[in-house]
């Protein structure tokens, strides 16, 4: 394939799978040769050649017919290489990616590459706080390649809080510190399809010798194999035989052990027997700490942006519920206001991300958030709504306007309804007061985080 072939290959990839695609897979490939009808590919990781090949491989393969280079198949190559790269679990000699995730490696054991890890998925950029520190230090300690302490690690919590960030950090972290193991990550869901592949294909020998030679074994969303008895079966099996030879298992899902309906009482009981930790949800200071380390990756992306104080508090108390969602609301944040022109203040994220804010905000009620307060300042929730215009129910009833307009999606003519049928401008006038006053007045502003705290909790 000559060199304009080659550049017009890549034009027309970029085109057909898109620039993210483009960049994370295809743009790491290295044109080797063609010989007899077979395009060679050098690829930097295995994990990386496998994702390709399976994804993208017939799409590669007819855009180079489609330029008239007589090829049948393509085939990708991790080349041979005196130090190991960071990208990859198994690299050594010339290592052919085949069909079926299996990488042959004649200098070792084989190993299976099922899934790419995130290069953005290490222990350096996982912000700790206290709803996941343990997990952290556990992941840490399993990380460093040691002895086998607790067997198995099982890491669960919900959607979005770090499970495999972690799962990712430790497999890269092991790439480092123990390059003589073989490690496996691969998600449940991948696990049951290369079991169900073996029994078509009639294997399950290959399969067994497969999985039980690992030094390291980890799934992600385990939860996923519930219901399935004969792949359950089989995943006992694997693990026994890996406990057995004291190899190291790191598991996750959704929910504790004990929770997963349709999981096997054996199986439950072997997850049990090693250190079971849950990823709390995140509380307001570590998803504050996420987007102050976010934001400076964007900022770096378009140093023209302003961005105003109080946005990412905002956001950090708002999108409460998933991390991934955290992010990805600053991401969009970011690119919109680089589109219109526009510096980030609190009006943009507003009008910019209302669905997401909708779609994240915990049901708090008016009736809640007027109950809370009114039990804070010990006045009467009938004085709350009422039409006494005293300082002491007048500034109870303001935070509470004020905390409405924070915490709920509810308009202000809604919420003047709700406090005793007062207009819309009267809300307003109350919102902007205790905005201005917790500026200058400490006490009152730790009284506004105390109970929006306790509103979130």
């Amino acid at each position: 394939m000559t060199d304009e072939q080659w550049g017009a290959l890549r034009s027309n990839l970029l085109n057909a799978v898109g620039k993210n695609n483009f960049s994370s897979w295809i743009e790491p490939l290295d044109f080797d040769g063609l010989c007899d009808g077979v395009a060679t590919f050098h690829v930097p990781t295995t994990f990386l050649g496998n994702y390709v090949k399976q994804n993208f491989g017939d799409q590669i393969l007819y855009q180079m017919m489609g330029l008239g280079v007589d090829v049948s198949r393509v085939r990708f190559l991790v080349p041979a290489a005196n130090g190991r790269s960071r990208h990859s679990l198994a690299q050594s000699h010339a290592t052919d990616v085949l069909p079926a995730g299996e990488v042959k490696d004649e200098s070792r054991h084989s190993v299976v590459a099922a899934a790419p890890l995130d290069v953005k998925f290490t222990f350096s950029n996982f912000v700790v706080g206290k709803p996941n520190e343990l997990a952290h230090a556990a992941a840490k300690r399993v990380a460093e390649g040691g002895p086998v302490t607790f067997n198995p690690l099982f890491l669960y919590g919900g959607v979005g809080l770090g499970k495999t960030h972690l799962m990712h950090a430790i497999a890269w972290e092991l790439q480092l510190s123990r390059p003589d193991l073989n490690v496996v990550y691969l998600s449940a869901e991948q696990f049951m399809y290369r079991f169900v592949q073996a029994l078509r294909d009639r294997k399950m020998m290959d399969f067994k010798e497969l999985f039980r030679s690992v030094d390291v074994l980890m799934v992600d969303d385990v939860q996923f194999i519930a219901g399935k008895d004969s792949t359950q079966e089989e995943f006992f099996h694997t693990f026994n035989a890996l406990v057995d030879q004291h190899k190291q298992i790191i598991i996750s899902a959704d929910r504790a052990p004990g929770e997963i309906k349709g999981l096997e009482e054996r199986i439950k009981s072997r997850l049990q027997c090693g250190l079971v930790v849950d990823l709390h949800p995140t509380d307001y200071e570590l998803r504050l700490g996420i987007l102050q380390s976010k934001v400076e990756v964007h900022q770096a992306q378009y140093p023209e942006l302003e961005l105003d104080a109080g946005v990412l508090e905002f956001l950090a108390h708002r999108i409460s519920t998933n991390v991934r969602v955290l992010e990805g609301a600053l991401t969009r944040l970011f690119a919109f206001a680089s589109l219109v022109g526009r510096p980030i203040t609190l009006e943009l994220a507003q009008d910019c991300l209302a669905d997401v804010l909708r779609d994240s905000e915990r049901k708090i009620s008016v009736e809640e958030i007027q109950r809370k307060v009114s039990e804070h300042y010990s006045i009467r929730l009938s004085d709350m709504i009422g039409p006494k215009r005293v300082r002491t129910y007048a500034r109870p009833r303001q935070i509470a306007m004020f905390l409405c307009k924070q915490l709920t999606s509810r308009s202000l003519p809604e919420i003047g309804r709700c406090f005793g049928g007062r207009d819309h401008t009267t809300i307003m006038y109350g919102v902007r007061k205790i905005d201005d006053l917790r500026m200058h007045d400490g006490q009152l502003a730790e009284d506004i985080e105390i109970l929006r705290r306790m509103l979130e909790a």
